[in-house]
């Protein structure tokens, strides 16, 4: 009996450390973990805008570090972090849209529709948001589809 418990313990413990795994490889992240280049992903919503996070106020969500540029931001985040967390991963909209590809981002090209965040490339000359906007409801139907089969 201690034998079979000690291995049902031993499954959960693996199971729960894959699932965390592959929870943060579907996350835009930098080498350190950290997500949305240490922008807040708060402040989106609170502010409308980007506002890049303090070094001191962060907080890690399933593996994932996040900055915030006030505590108060941070708070709210933990209570319901679900709904400030970019689409994608953080990864580009657009290119998951278009390609199926996960593509780096600007963190202050950004969108909210409907409650949710949307970030975009912008280098190069090259603002992907310009392109969603033209055909948003396909595009954002395809990443959809494309998040889902990238992330099986």
């Amino acid at each position: 009996m201690k034998k079979l418990f000690a291995l049902a313990v031993l499954s959960f413990s693996i199971t729960v450390c894959l699932a965390q795994k592959v929870t943060t490889s579907n996350f835009n992240l930098d080498k350190n973990g950290l997500a949305i280049e240490g922008y807040d992903p708060v402040a989106y919503f609170t502010a409308n805008k980007a506002m890049e996070g303090k070094k001191e106020i962060t907080l890690v969500n399933n593996g994932v570090t996040y900055r915030f540029a006030s505590a108060k931001d941070r708070e709210l985040f933990k209570a319901d972090p679900e709904k400030y967390l970019p689409q994608y991963g953080g990864w580009c909209a657009y290119a998951m849209g278009a390609t199926g590809e996960k593509v780096s981002i600007d963190p202050e090209t950004f969108k909210l529709v409907d409650g949710k965040l949307y970030l975009f490339y912008n280098q190069f000359f090259n603002n992907t948001k310009k392109s969603w906007n033209k055909d948003e409801a396909n595009l954002k139907a395809k990443a959809d589809a494309n998040w889902i089969k990238t992330n099986k």
